[in-house]
C-alpha cells in the first residue's frame, strides 16, 4: 500500500486506500525514480525487466542512443558494444562526469568508448524522443533502433508536499539522518550532512544504502546512543576491460593528483584535494589494495601535502 501523505503533529501517516496509520517512529526509504525525455519508447534502467527487456533488442546490428555519458549510462553502451550494437552516445557536458572526476580522468574514460567506436557526442542537448530515436536542441534528429534515457534521478518526496518535512532534492536530514522528531530516512532518497565531509551529499550507490539503512534503524531505535552517519562513500564500475573504483566524496574537488600508474594506459590512481584534506581517491585498473590504503586517509582527514608527498616518494623509491 503506497503512502500520499504524513501529518507530523499528529505522528500519522495516509495511506492510497484514504487509512490512516500511526506511528511511534518513522524511516522514509521511498527511493528515486528516473528522469525522463518528452517522447514516448525510450527505456529507462532500474529494474532487472528493465535491463533484460533492453537486452533483448540488442541484437547486432541494431542502433542504440544513449542518452547520458554518466556512468549508467557508460556501462549500458559498453555493454550494447559488446553485443554487437551500434552506439551513439550523447552527453550534455564538454567532458563526460568532468563534474565529478575531473576533466582528465573524464576524458580517460570517455577515449575508452571512442577507440572502440562508440559515437560519443559531447556538448549536445536531446530535447525529445521521437519515433525514429531523438530530437536536438539544433532540431538534428539522430536515427535509433532503440533509446535509452540515463539522465539521473527524481527523489520520490511529492507526497511529502505540505507536511512540513523539509525537502530539497532529498529528505534533508542531519548527520543522524534525522529529518523530523522521530522521523528519518535513509537510501537515494535521504540528503544527509556528513560531517566527514562537512557538506550535505544524497548518494544513489547500494553499498549507502545498505549502511544508511542500518544506521537510520539504529539511531531510531536507540536514541541515547545516536551515531552521526559519516561513511567514506564507495562505488565501481565496469566498462569495457576497465574496473573503475572510487572513495570518498569526488564532486567539488579543488585539485587532482595521479600518484600511481599513467592516465594514458588507463591503469591509475588518482586522488582528490578539497580545501587541505584528502577527499576522494579513483582508480581505474589497479587491483583494489592499490586504492583501498586512500579509504584510510580519507578518513582521518590526512592532509593533502603530506599524503600526496608521501604517496609518490614511495612510488618514486
Amino acid at each position: 500500500m503506497a503512502a500520499t501523505g504524513l501529518e507530523l503533529a499528529e505522528r500519522t501517516l495516509h495511506l492510497a486506500d484514504g487509512s490512516t496509520v500511526p506511528y511511534d517512529g518513522l524511516i522514509l526509504a521511498t527511493g528515486v525514480r528516473p528522469r525522463r525525455l518528452p517522447g514516448e519508447g525510450a527505456h529507462v534502467l532500474r529494474t532487472l525487466e528493465d535491463a533484460l527487456t533492453l537486452r533483448e533488442r540488442l541484437t547486432p546490428g541494431r542502433r542504440l542512443v544513449v542518452v547520458g555519458a554518466g556512468f549508467l549510462g557508460a556501462e549500458a553502451a559498453a555493454v550494447a558494444w559488446r553485443l554487437g550494437a551500434r552506439v551513439t552516445l550523447l552527453e550534455p557536458a564538454s567532458v563526460p562526469l568532468a563534474h565529478a572526476v575531473g576533466a582528465e580522468v573524464g576524458q580517460v574514460l570517455a577515449q575508452a568508448h571512442v577507440d572502440r567506436g562508440v559515437d560519443l557526442r559531447c556538448g549536445v542537448t536531446v530535447t525529445e524522443v521521437t519515433e525514429d530515436g531523438v530530437r536536438l536542441a539544433d532540431g538534428e534528429v539522430i536515427d535509433a533502433d532503440e533509446v535509452l534515457v540515463a539522465i539521473g534521478s527524481l527523489p520520490n518526496t511529492e507526497w511529502l508536499e505540505g507536511s512540513g518535512l523539509p525537502v530539497g532534492d532529498g529528505v534533508v536530514c542531519d548527520e543522524y539522518c534525522e529529518a523530523a522528531r522521530n522521523v528519518y530516512a535513509a537510501g537515494d532518497v535521504a540528503r544527509w550532512y556528513n560531517p566527514l565531509f562537512g557538506t550535505s551529499m544524497r548518494i544513489e550507490h547500494r553499498t549507502n544504502a545498505a549502511e544508511q539503512g542500518m544506521a537510520a534503524a539504529r539511531n531510531l531505535l536507540h536514541p541515547e546512543a545516536r551515531k552521526p552517519f559519516a561513511p567514506v562513500p564507495y562505488f565501481w564500475s565496469d566498462q569495457y576491460d576497465m574496473k573503475v573504483q572510487a572513495y570518498g566524496f569526488l564532486r567539488g574537488h579543488d585539485e587532482v593528483a595521479v600518484v600511481a600508474g599513467d592516465l594514458a594506459e588507463r591503469r591509475f590512481v588518482a586522488v582528490y584535494r578539497t580545501g587541505d584534506r584528502v577527499s576522494g581517491a579513483l582508480a581505474v585498473g589497479m587491483p583494489p589494495k592499490a586504492i583501498r590504503q586512500w579509504r584510510q586517509a580519507i578518513a582521518s582527514g590526512a592532509a593533502w601535502h603530506e599524503a600526496v608527498r608521501s604517496e609518490v616518494s614511495a612510488t618514486e623509491a
